[in-house]
């Protein structure tokens, strides 16, 4: 085995069975990264100095064939169902058996780095990959350690990822040829078939969504940034509802885009990188994230790049409408040094609801925080996928992150209640889809609006300020706000056929108790009770 690389650890790679490779090229920089994934011709270099790869079919996570391996150390602790899927530990011990066969003489590259920008909570995890630009991807997305701790470090959890290597669905127990299965007990995760780099960063996320929670702190699928003043807010939603737009504010300090923790001590990003999609992005709307495509160090996912010039075409979408483009965190001008901030004064849930029916904002109490974060509603568009019909489908993804989350949905939903009530956090619930009818009728709410109207619930206005009470979901909503138009603020006032706005949002309370009841039974008669109603 020959070693290359500046900063190889003294936990080798036989620690991980892997004494069997070729060369390891251990911790290597950007730009020795970048050398050799253009040597070997995995990806190409475009103007400004992004390196710019292809994932060939699988240019998006691989759900379906995500796995969880059934062992008794952490089984009584899975939410098992459709989310969390079992396979054998025997399947997975044949499977990583005969990756570790198949590496025999081959390349690897490895990174180690740590998941969690709060040294009390941060986990060392080892990257091993098969591509030098999956090795830059997983430098871009976590935390470097320094210098000196390489030498000795000892990863706590170790990613596998080898595309080239697929499994076969007779013999290993998969459904296809791809496979992504975390190990809690061998704290080993194995990826093949599939060279999408989003399912090396979410199966990180995964780890750190069932390790915290027994650290009583709340792993988070949102944004977090800081105003002046030192208070930190964090935005869930899930995707197409402005989270990443919303906090990206030039007046506040990001923290981080995606991914992180909250402790006892504050908040804190998991992450060292931002994983942004890129597709139509404009330099007039989005001017930070859109000059990160334009510099070395980016790692751009299936972007189209003119082979005579190196322009990239944000626009086109030849191979995905995920493009996607990785980068270190501090490429973006105002993002914080330390990735960690206080515990947050406001908490803020986004939904696009494209029936019309909920307020543009609404301030909501402990009880229905818990009941809209365990629902984490959003609401898909007609016509943009596949079989959604004429109408918008509701869609419900408990934790705005369900398919990151191992353990039950009410034990995170349980720390956040207990959060927001040690803290004193004010919670909103913001509607940044439609006004003036459902999807096809009305149309989507401006974002001036919705900006003023965040800014004066994070500045205190909004909490000083009357509201009335929404008769279906039981929503304070305030009834003025400056710069916002006082019609648009109850959204049944917008609607010219009131009773058709009456007939969409029962329909819409249904769907939201229906969703409810598997949850039911994990929640206190409080967080039932602020459940809508129907009439």
């Amino acid at each position: 085995m020959e070693q290359l690389g500046p900063h190889k650890s003294s936990y080798g790679l036989d620690k991980n069975g892997l004494d069997n490779v070729g060369k390891v090229y251990w911790n290597l920089s950007a730009p020795a990264l970048y050398q050799e994934a253009l040597i070997r011709g995995e990806a190409s270099l475009a103007a400004g100095g992004p390196l710019v790869a292809l994932t060939g079919q699988h240019t998006g996570r691989s759900a379906n064939d995500k796995f969880i391996v059934k062992e008794s150390s952490s089984e009584n602790n899975i939410w098992w169902g459709q989310v969390n899927k079992p396979i054998d530990a025997e399947k997975f011990t044949g499977l990583h058996e005969k990756m570790r066969q198949y590496l025999t003489g081959r390349e690897v590259f490895v990174q180690d780095c740590y998941a969690g920008a709060d040294p009390a909570h941060r986990l060392p995890v080892r990257v091993i990959t098969e591509c030098a630009w999956h090795n830059l991807f997983a430098r871009n997305m976590f935390i470097q350690p320094a210098a000196e701790e390489l030498a000795n470090f000892e990863p706590e959890f170790t990613i596998l990822q080898i595309p080239s290597f697929e499994a076969n669905p007779a013999v290993d127990g998969t459904r296809s040829e791809v496979f992504v299965l975390p190990n809690f007990a061998e704290k080993l995760v194995i990826i093949g078939g599939t060279s999408y780099a989003g399912e090396i960063k979410k199966s990180v996320f995964s780890i750190l969504n069932y390790l915290l929670p027994e650290k009583q702190t709340l792993p988070m699928h949102c944004s977090v940034n800081v105003n002046e003043e030192g208070n930190s807010t964090v935005f869930f939603g899930l995707s197409g509802t402005g989270k990443t737009t919303l906090s990206a504010d030039a007046s506040k300090m990001l923290i981080g885009d995606d991914e992180h923790g909250w402790s006892d001590d504050g908040v804190f990003n998991f992450e060292g990188g931002c994983y942004a999609k890129v597709i139509k992005l404009s330099q007039e709307a989005e001017p930070e994230i859109f000059e990160t495509t334009r510099r070395f160090g980016t790692v751009l996912e299936n972007v189209v790049v003119d082979d005579a010039t190196g322009e990239l075409d944000l626009d086109d979408n030849r191979y995905t409408e995920n493009t996607r483009a990785s980068y270190p965190i501090d490429f973006i001008p105002n993002a914080s040094d330390t990735g960690i901030a206080g515990n947050p004064t406001n908490v803020i849930m986004l939904t696009a609801d494209a029936f019309g029916v909920l307020p543009p904002i609404s301030k909501l109490t402990p009880e229905q925080a818990m009941y809209h974060f365990l629902s984490g509603y959003t609401a898909k568009l007609a016509g943009t996928e596949k079989g959604l019909g004429s109408e918008p489908q509701a869609t419900f993804s408990t934790c705005f992150g369900a398919p990151f989350m191992p353990r039950h949905p009410s034990v995170y939903a349980s720390l956040l209640g207990d959060k927001i009530a040690k803290h004193g956090v004010n919670c909103w619930l913001v509607n940044t889809g439609w006004t003036g009818g459902e999807y096809g009728t009305g149309h989507r709410m401006p974002i001036g609006y919705t900006r003023a109207l965040v800014n004066a619930a994070l500045d205190g206005t909004l909490a000083k300020t009357d509201t009335e009470k929404d008769p279906f979901f039981g929503l304070a909503m305030p009834v003025s706000c400056s710069g916002v138009p006082t019609e648009i603020l109850n959204p049944r006032n917008t609607w010219s056929d009131k009773a058709a706005y009456d007939a969409k949002a029962q329909d819409l309370v249904s769907r939201f108790i229906e969703n409810f009841e598997q949850f039911s039974d994990y929640v206190g008669p409080e967080v039932l009770e602020s459940a809508p109603k129907t009439a």
